[in-house]
């Protein structure tokens, strides 16, 4: 499974960096969020692979759903795919954009990639082991390191958003008495919990389930967890909300470890 998770986000990867060398064209889509003809390509790429290597597991990718091509994942275990996860970092010219593609079990992320094609590293989650890939100039795997969240210390390091911060994040902060922070944009956020170097990532901005379930995915492999706020585990495959679109997530904490 992972192994063809590696090959499709590379193969993204790839058709990304040639758009992000030449220059992106933008459009907008109804929400008034950008798209890129690299979120397209890259999307086209991993859901014919996906279709070719598990033809009978749906697949809710980000531009299909905003196309209203959505399958029925009720009492199914699915893929979520966000082809160009940080879209904004991307347009930027910034280098922390993401191609994430999770697979969803009984609602939760039991494996994952996180890609970041301009900084040449990944990150894999499944069954309860977490990696860091190094990828070399030709896309292809130069090394890999098995990685996990750090244990917990009295002075956290909270991880937080480069373009979505908010005063719920702020109050959060100040009440567990947390003054250093990291900012990064994309699922990377959650990369950096499970590999270590921050704790706590608090979101309580409007996201998408495909914005976050490999990264989740590459967190929980490493130790860590994602809750609600009513410190319940996040769960995936959420339809027929009643306060929000299908797939849309509500506010959550993501934690490498606890005090």
């Amino acid at each position: 499974m992972i192994e063809v998770l590696e090959t499709l986000a590379l193969e993204a990867g790839r058709a990304i960096l040639d758009v992000y060398k030449a220059g992106p064209s933008v459009s907008y889509k109804d929400d008034s969020s950008p798209v890129t003809e690299a979120d397209e390509r890259a999307e086209a790429i991993i859901l014919a692979g996906l279709r070719k290597a598990f033809p009978d597991i749906p697949v809710v990718a980000e531009e299909a759903a905003a196309a209203g091509n959505i399958p029925d994942v009720s009492g199914k275990r699915f893929f979520l795919v966000d082809p160009l996860d940080g879209t904004k970092e991307f347009i930027n010219r910034r280098d922390d954009f993401t191609v994430n593609i999770a697979l969803i079990e009984d609602g939760v992320p039991v494996a994952g990639i996180v890609y970041a094609p301009a900084r040449s590293v990944a990150y894999t989650g499944i069954d309860g082991r977490a990696e860091k890939l190094v990828i070399a100039e030709d896309l292809t795997v130069s090394s890999r390191e098995a990685i996990g969240c750090r244990k917990a210390v009295e002075d956290l390091t909270a991880v937080a958003s480069r373009s979505h911060n908010s005063p719920e994040t702020d109050a959060f902060l100040a009440e567990q008495g947390i003054t250093s922070t990291k900012s990064v944009g994309s699922s990377l956020k959650f990369c950096l919990l499970a590999e270590g170097t921050a704790d706590v990532y608090p979101r309580f901005g409007r996201t998408m389930e495909w914005d976050t379930a490999a990264g989740d995915a590459v967190l929980r492999a490493a130790g860590g967890m994602t809750v609600d706020l009513e410190n319940e585990q996040f769960r995936y495959g959420k339809t027929k909300q009643a306060s929000d679109s299908d797939f849309a997530n509500g506010h959550f904490i993501a934690w490498g470890a606890r005090r």
